[in-house]
């Protein structure tokens, strides 16, 4: 599902998720709660659960249909995560959570709001991560960490976009091939998702073999880390730092109906490569989905890392909503998941 590497051959290997604790995730939530409103909102801590899961505690314990329940994002679900929902709860006082916590389950933070949750309204995740077993000598391992943080990663959807052993995609296939959807909607948001994120992976995988992913060329449509504005490469100064500087980047499709906003070359490569899929494009454009654009080349915020044991490398940084660490962290070893897996495990 995913391409080839842009940084050369992984420095090692080593075991991702021996623990949930070994994978931790934080959203980075921007947003000045009032403290009045009929939404709850909820800041919860989750250990070995999926994000659907705790939306479905959260609707029976409160009495309220799993529709009035939001989140901003899914998160792994072998993993210690702090995430936000929200609940509406019109004319209604707060429930009573009491029985749900525990040892993999806490609320960290709960107020009321005008509005509900949006998903992708959390503007960042922000990572601890721990590689365990680790074999790999360390001077290439320091130098490929500087390379990561001062050159950023191809922006690829990682493995659980796909489910495990891929199972996702095939099923999406399924349904494209019968020209039909799922009727419940969070499986068709679902496919419809890992359908789309397929495609993208293609288009860089193609720019990456090409070792033009994180290069301006004619024809791109040029889009910034934190925004969703876009404009033609055409229009780009000649003297303009920001794509040096890891803010402003080239882009590639994520399919549906409408015109690419990519021209000459670009649009071509997309197209060609939307055309080996024609299946999942055309099942892409008939569900309404508009053509939209996402970033090629991922910026790692603020990389640090350290070893609490020779065979254990510790690593945080911060990644726009969306992206995964999992993108990062196979430019630098090969992964192993412990059976159970963590890999592929929901985001």
């Amino acid at each position: 599902m995913l391409g080839p590497r842009a940084w050369g051959e992984p420095c090692g290997a080593a075991v991702l998720k021996a623990a949930p604790e070994d994978f931790r995730v934080t959203e980075v939530l921007d947003i000045e709660l009032s403290g009045e409103g009929e939404h709850l909102w909820l800041l919860i801590e989750k250990r070995g659960l999926n994000t659907e899961e705790v939306a479905r505690k959260l609707a029976r314990t409160s009495g309220v249909s799993l529709r009035d329940i939001s989140y901003a994002g899914l998160k792994d679900r072998v993993a210690v995560t702090q995430q936000w929902f929200s609940l509406q709860l019109p004319g209604k006082a707060d429930p009573d959570f009491s029985s749900l916590w525990g040892d993999n389950l806490s609320c960290l933070q709960q107020v009321r709001h005008k509005r509900k949750l949006q998903r992708g309204a959390h503007s960042a995740n922000r990572f601890l991560i721990r590689l365990t077993e680790l074999q790999a000598e360390k001077p290439p391992l320091e130098a490929r960490l500087k390379m990561l943080a001062e050159q950023g990663v191809p922006n690829y959807f990682g493995p659980q976009r796909f489910g495990y052993a891929g199972g996702n995609l095939e099923d999406a296939r399924n349904w494209a091939q019968r020209c039909a959807y799922p009727p419940a909607r969070g499986t068709r948001s679902r496919l419809l998702s890992t359908a789309r994120s397929y495609l993208f992976n293609q288009m860089l995988a193609e720019r990456v073999a090409a070792r033009n992913w994180n290069s301006v060329l004619p024809g791109d449509c040029l889009a910034f880390t934190q925004s969703r504005s876009q404009f033609p490469a055409s229009e780009l100064a000649a003297d303009d730092q920001r794509v040096a500087q890891l803010d402003l980047h080239p882009t590639a499709a994520l399919w549906g109906a409408g015109e690419l906003a990519s021209s000459g070359a670009q649009a071509e490569m997309e197209q060609k490569v939307a055309a080996q899929q024609p299946d999942l494009a055309e099942w892409l454009a008939q569900a309404g989905m508009d053509q939209a654009r996402r970033i090629l080349r991922l910026p790692i915020a603020g990389l640090t890392w350290h070893y609490p044991s020779s065979d254990c490398l510790e690593l945080e940084f911060t990644l726009p909503t969306g992206c995964f660490a999992t993108a990062v962290l196979r430019e630098l070893v090969e992964l192993v998941s412990q059976a159970g897996g963590g890999i592929e495990s929901e985001n």
